[in-house]
């Protein structure tokens, strides 16, 4: 097995879509010479500067994320404003999890994610 990189990535002044396509890229390994895509080879990833992250248009006020109980009825929603006030962490997080492949591979690569 090989050592894993960590990167720094200053994401202070990026707009939030553009930011958290590279820090896919890295989690994923594209940026290895010897990537593969069935295997695990990413990097770790630390993510600094997320209070001066930029939203563009009118994200901030109309974006919605949505998810489902399971229950009838169990739609809920969190408006994009409501979980910028939680944490600005988990927006991004949630921007780099949607970026990254459907497989079994995802969860591990999310976990090599710390925001600062």
């Amino acid at each position: 097995m090989k050592e894993r990189k960590t990167y720094t990535v200053d994401v202070g002044g990026k707009p939030l879509g553009r930011a958290a396509s590279e820090i896919a890229t890295l989690l994923i390994g594209k940026n290895e010479e010897n990537y593969q895509p069935h295997v695990d080879g990413g990097s770790f990833v630390v993510v600094e500067n997320i209070e001066k992250i930029k939203l563009t248009g009118k994200k901030k006020d109309e974006k919605i994320y949505y998810r489902h109980t399971g229950y009838p009825g169990g739609l809920k929603e969190i408006p994009y404003k409501k979980l910028l006030e939680r944490s600005r962490g988990a927006a991004l997080k949630k921007a780099v999890y949607g970026m990254l492949p459907k497989n079994k591979l995802r969860t591990e690569r999310i976990k090599r994610l710390s925001v600062k």
